[in-house]
């Protein structure tokens, strides 16, 4: 609902703008507050796209774990991330909502056990206390699913949230200790370049 009235709004001042510029010129192009609308209504979607841009994840070399199999698995998640922004930002529908979510979900089961069997195949010592967090992470992601069925915008934004801060800090933390783990006693794989271990 916030979101409709969100979109609304901004069509609401542009075709207000829209009007107000072509009675401007109606009434000579000269005025200067005519051309000063032009300028805004140019400058909206700009400033739309800046301002949307802010929120979404980017991936920084300082999120390297420096296994490249589970990098790419993460760069992946960011885009998943970035991919249910994009659709809960730009209103595309509760379909595409949706699947993005269940997409990103789906993804993020697959990397914990990608994650997990690792650090068990290589005897992580940590490896009980780093499976809970993804417990936890996934029970949370059941209730938001449970939370857009009675309410879909509210939903999405705490799914949005919980996620990016949750990806960010699970990498920086519990991810980079596993995998300087792995890398130091060169456990089920290889090294693969500088400092980056290879998995099997």
């Amino acid at each position: 609902m916030n979101k409709n009235l969100s979109m609304f709004g901004m069509a609401l001042l542009i075709l207000t703008l829209i009007t107000a510029i072509i009675l401007g010129f109606m009434a000579g192009p000269t005025s200067p507050l005519t051309w000063i609308l032009v300028a805004i209504l140019i400058a909206i979607p700009f400033l739309h796209r800046k301002l949307s841009a802010r929120s979404y994840l980017e991936w920084k070399d300082e999120y390297s774990v420096g296994i490249d199999s589970i990098d790419q698995q993460h760069r992946r998640l960011v885009n998943l991330i970035n991919q249910l922004h994009t659709a809960v930002t730009y209103s595309t529908g509760e379909e595409f909502e949706r699947e993005a979510l269940d997409e990103l979900v789906d993804y993020t089961r697959t990397h914990f056990t990608y994650e997990e069997g690792l650090m068990e195949q290589n005897g992580y010592p940590d490896f009980d206390a780093h499976k809970a967090q993804h417990n936890q992470m996934i029970e949370k992601v059941g209730e938001v699913l449970a939370e857009y069925e009675k309410d879909q915008d509210t939903a999405m934004n705490n799914a949005l949230s919980y996620l990016s801060d949750w990806l960010i800090n699970h990498i920086n933390g519990t991810d980079k200790q596993y995998s300087s783990f792995l890398i130091s006693h060169h456990y089920g794989g290889r090294y693969h370049g500088s400092n980056h271990f290879q998995c099997k």
